[in-house]
């Protein structure tokens, strides 16, 4: 009910006739409001309305206990309230001298304090909204831990109403905050920020570059990109005035990154002469030469500390052959291959590693990207693929080449130049990347080894070329010796070659090639590139017996290649299946090989490929038919796989919006049926089970395949559809009803089947009523043999299957739930009997509870209840006493799962004892044959009621489960005990029943959370407000019954339930 409510906002001393008195921060509500003026132009009222606020609020509850509630935003309560609350504890930790937590609270207060003010401007986007309600209910938990206060169920930030919500739904809140609190999430994803500062070095006068990249040790080869700087004469960053040149970060790391065999490796190279003690005129021309390497093992990064200003020693290998695997030799300790570079040389930079998703660190730490930011990816794609990642990114690793002397007495200084050129022989513009922190260049330039004539490079390079002028394009490799003689001349002695795509469309396979080295003289005109490109380049490869190639062939040049795309493909056999109609005679192969195809590269073309089988499809049914089937199963099932389940949603997006066979659902149910009919002939059923395994999409695409020919034809064949439909259900039934006496292939079948089952639901609801999918989910679920020896692996997938179906959207229908409950409530009494798969059925029935919301009194719900009750109420008492009997389990990870599972079936009975209304528990207490079974079930809830009621039944701090449990065992013992007078008073007296409901009476008095003088008064205000006094409620029901009593109030009932009351 809306009302208005004043906030007083300066204080009034009411000294006027009739007047209120008001302080500051009062609440006055509005109970009947005057318009117009008094005659006379009198000016009466009880206090001038410029002293408050105006706000709205809504009366819950409304009567004797009602609540004012301002119809504000919930955090923005609960933020007034809770400081409030602390405001006066605060000071008692003055008093008491806890002086840290005091200032941290001080600080904490402040800041909610700010955050309030920014809630209530109402300037904030949605995104910074939510950003700022997480901060704060963060900062209030932390608060109310800190000061033994109540922990707050929550949904979406804002408290909860117990009333509002089922008992199950709280009990889950609770516990996922409780555990929440007890054990902080893992992140999954993780990344390392790198920021370079300086190099120290005595003998510095030239110019650096350092690469920064990450090691696998144990695979021997590098699994990032590289983060590539520029340093200037003294050791500095070049560009201190742009962060993204000196500051990277590492990004998607996964957990199995984060181990003691990967590595940081660091490796220098200097810019100037070919010898750092050279004199400065010596030589004009500027080289690339190795200076130094270091190198940092991630594990010293674990420990989740900032390493700011780490000073990393810098080597130098011993012989400069041996630079290529320098960090290998100092990962490895073989010392005797390396040395310092000065005894006072030092890389220094600060690292950090960062946790959680790349959208969670931009926004913790968002000074950083806001200042600029480098990002170094993972060498190829993530561990999980993403749709709509673009990528065309080709990685060249410079290995090795093997030199003639050239006719020289010592071995020549290599200088490796690469260009890369398009189709129509001009170079490609920027398109060579050294690494992050650069931008690209258009052409690369080795590093020079001193007098080698099998120099090995190692250098990693990535060209991140578009798609489009891949085809056609090709790299050129350039060799030149580097003269250390006065003028430093650089004589072209060959060049290499590479195509980036072949004829049919294929990319550069990924792998090492070997290529020939063509031999020219300084003045060879490279730029027309006709005259080369006809030459072979790889030593694999010969074009006809061209001489000049075989001249050629004494000298090698090795690169390794690996392609990152999502749009070029390597693979001849996906290029064949695309291109189908091109080959018809190959169409069999095809569809025979698609199972050999990598993943990633069926991915890439997901859409095309689906066009295709679609297309073979309907070009020849009849005998492509399976295949077509079998590859779109073995491509539904690839997108199982965690590393492609995000390609879901382009599959389903591809149904939605582009699939156009109209035909193909008679084919797909037709192959689908011949499969199940052929489940308990076959022996071997490997791929049987791949079938039933992938029946979710298959359906999707049944399902949308009728709705096309529905629209194309208005809704001819019609009932055929639903014949084919009922036929193959029937074939499931058949084959799900067979008991499989020792054959653990049919078993394993049926459970493939009911693991998937429940996800055909909402796609059969796109074609039929409601409740005919109810029907025929509960004839299918019903066909299984319910004998519980069968196969305990076959139950609990059976339960699971159970459970799905009542998370599904088909149960969340008041029509289709009440056809499903019986069969739903049939399997859980079968196991509950059992004392089978407890932890799954507690989750069952809380799902099955979540759904009936407080205080409706719908018909169906009604009727619901009805047949809960009569189904589970008494096996659910009996499941409670027999585990809160058991010894707790001494591992606390089986202890954790006990209290749950014991937490989560009392939150079920709660819900099921508070829905229950007069007519239930009058139809309950009619359902007894005999007075002894009404004994025993009284004598049952009464012994569950005191354990409910047990301390240690929940933790400590869960004030609002305790009360709500309280509220519902007083109403549900106020309605028991008319049961008590009508049928054990006079000559049907029971001791027993008595003694134990007087004792229920009295230990739920004695109950600490009940004691309200022990409270704040504001949380005593709310108590009252709500529940009132629970304590007055059972005395005088005590009291009444110890009269009802009267004659048979014994000496042993007095003293055994401690009443102190006098016996009449």
């Amino acid at each position: 009910m809306p009302v208005s409510c004043l906030t007083v906002i300066a204080s009034f001393r009411g000294t006027v006739p009739y007047g209120l008195s008001l302080e500051i921060g009062d609440t006055v509500q509005i109970l009947e409001k005057c318009d117009g003026e008094w005659p006379g132009g009198l000016l009466e009222g009880i206090f001038p309305s410029s002293y408050v606020h105006l706000k709205n609020a809504c009366v819950k509850n409304k009567g004797q206990f009602e609540m004012v509630i301002p119809t504000e935003d919930s955090v923005i309560t609960e933020m007034t309230s809770t400081l409030r609350d602390w405001g006066t504890m605060w000071k008692q930790l003055y008093v008491r001298n806890e002086g840290d937590l005091f200032h941290r609270l001080w600080h904490i207060m402040n800041e909610i304090l700010d955050l309030r003010r920014q809630v209530l401007v109402g300037h904030l986007t949605h995104d910074r909204m939510k950003d700022v309600k997480r901060h704060i209910t963060a900062r209030l938990d932390w608060g109310n831990e800190q000061l033994g206060l109540d922990l707050v169920p929550r949904k979406e930030y804002a408290m909860v109403d117990p009333e509002d919500i089922s008992i199950t739904e709280l009990y889950r809140l609770m516990e996922h905050r409780h555990r929440k609190k007890d054990t902080p999430v893992q992140a999954s994803c993780h990344h390392l920020f790198v920021q370079m500062k300086s190099l120290m070095c005595s003998n510095l006068g030239e110019e650096l570059e350092v690469i920064f990249s990450l090691f696998d040790s144990k695979e021997n080869r590098p699994i990032s990109e590289r983060f590539f700087l520029r340093l200037n004469r003294n050791g500095l960053p070049k560009a201190p005035d742009k962060p993204e040149r000196h500051c990277s970060l590492f990004v998607d790391l996964g957990s199995s990154e984060l181990r003691k065999d990967i590595y940081i490796t660091v490796h220098i190279i200097r810019i100037g002469r070919m010898g750092a003690g050279e004199k400065k005129n010596a030589c004009s021309v500027q080289y690339r030469r190795p200076f130094g390497c270091a190198v940092l093992s991630i594990a010293d990064l674990l420990a989740g500390e900032t390493k700011d200003d780490l000073i990393l020693k810098v080597y130098m290998c011993n012989t400069e052959s041996e630079w290529y695997q320098i960090h290998e030799n100092i990962i490895k300790k073989l010392n005797a291959r390396y040395n310092l570079t000065g005894s006072n040389a030092g890389l220094a930079v600060s690292l950090q590693l960062l946790h959680g998703d790349i959208e969670q660190i931009r926004r913790e730490y968002s000074s950083v990207f806001s200042h600029g930011v480098s990002i170094t990816r993972k060498l190829g794609f993530s561990n999980i693929i993403m749709p709509g990642e673009m990528r065309n990114d080709l990685y060249i690793t410079i290995e090795r080449g093997e030199f003639e002397k050239g006719g020289k007495s010592v071995a020549r200084n290599v200088e490796v130049t690469m260009f890369i050129v398009d189709s129509s022989g001009l170079p490609l513009k920027d398109f060579i990347s050294f690494g992050s922190g650069e931008p690209p260049a258009s052409e690369y330039h080795s590093f020079v080894l001193y007098h080698n004539n099998s120099p090995r490079w190692s250098e990693l390079l990535k060209l991140p070329i578009p798609v489009d002028k891949f085809r056609g394009a090709h790299i050129r490799f350039e060799f030149r010796h580097c003269s250390t003689k006065e003028k430093g001349e650089k004589k072209l002695f060959g060049f290499s070659f590479v195509p980036l795509m072949q004829e049919d469309g294929r990319t550069l396979p990924d792998g090492t090639h070997e290529l020939i080295i063509h031999k020219c003289e300084e003045n060879t005109n490279l730029q027309d590139t006709t005259r080369y490109l006809k030459l072979p380049f790889s030593k694999g490869i010969f074009l006809g017996n061209n001489n000049q190639a075989m001249k050629a062939t004494k000298e090698s040049f090795w690169i390794t290649s690996f392609l990152c795309s999502t749009k070029l493909t390597q693979n001849g056999d996906m290029l064949d299946l695309l291109k189908w109609r091109t080959h018809p005679d190959k169409i069999t192969g095809c569809l025979s090989k698609l199972k050999e195809i990598d993943g990633s590269e069926i991915v890439k073309f997901l859409q095309d490929t689906l066009d295709t089988l679609f297309g073979i499809l309907d070009e020849n049914s009849q005998k492509y038919g399976s295949k077509v089937f079998d590859s779109l199963v073995h491509i539904i099932n690839l997108l199982q796989d965690s590393k492609f389940h995000h390609f879901k949603p382009v599959m389903d997006t591809y149904i939605e919006s582009h699939f156009a066979g109209a035909l193909a659902y008679r084919d797909l149910i037709k192959v689908l049926k011949w499969y199940v009919d052929r489940i308990t002939e076959a022996e071997r059923q490997e791929h049987i089970q791949e079938v039933l395994k992938a029946q979710e999409y298959i359906f999707k695409y049944i399902v949308q395949s009728r709705r096309l020919f529905s629209l194309a034809t208005g809704g001819q064949n019609e009932e055929e559809f639903r014949c084919c439909i009922q036929e193959l259900l029937m074939s499931v039934r058949f084959f799900l009803s067979q008991e499989s006496k020792g054959s653990r292939a049919l078993s394993q079948s049926q459970a493939v089947f009911l693991s998937s089952f429940p996800a055909v639901y909402s796609e059969l609801l796109k074609l039929f009523d409601v409740r005919e999918v109810a029907n025929l989910v509960q004839d299918t679920l019903g066909s299984l043999p319910t004998i519980m020896h069968v196969d305990d692996s076959l139950q609990a997938i059976k339960l699971q299957c159970i459970g799905k179906t009542v998370e599904s959207q088909l149960y969340t229908n008041p029509d289709s739930r009440y056809i499903l409950l019986p069969v739903v409530l049939h399997h859980l009494h079968i196991h509950l009997q059992e004392q089978k798969d407890l932890i799954m059925c507690a989750r069952i029935l809380s799902n099955v509870f979540c759904l009936i919301k407080k205080n409706s009194s719908e018909k169906s719900v009604l009727e619901e209840i009805d047949v809960i009750v009569a189904s589970l109420l008494d096996i659910l008492l009996r499941t409670i006493l027999e585990i809160t009997s058991r010894p707790q389990p001494s591992s606390s990870a089986m202890r954790l799962q006990f209290q749950d599972v014991t937490g989560e079936f009392v939150a079920c009975l709660l819900s099921l004892l508070r829905q229950m209304t007069d007519r239930h528990y009058q139809q309950l207490l009619d359902s007894f044959n005999t007075k002894e079974d009404l004994r025993d079930f009284l004598l049952q809830i009464f012994t569950v009621f005191r354990i409910l009621i047990r301390p240690e039944m929940f933790p400590k701090d869960w004030t609002v489960m305790r009360l709500v449990a309280n509220n519902v065992i007083i109403t549900t013992v106020l309605y028991l005990s008319d049961a008590l007078r009508k049928n054990f008073l006079n000559e049907n007296f029971d001791y027993k029943i008595w003694d134990s409901y007087f004792y229920l009476a009295v230990i739920f008095i004695n109950q600490l959370c009940l004691q309200l003088e022990m409270f704040t008064p504001s949380k005593k205000k709310k108590v009252l407000e709500k529940y009132g006094d629970m304590r007055v409620t059972m005395g005088c029901e005590i009291f009444s019954m110890w009269q009802n009593l009267g004659w048979f109030q014994t000496p042993g009932l007095q003293q055994s339930s401690h009443l102190g009351l006098p016996k009449c």
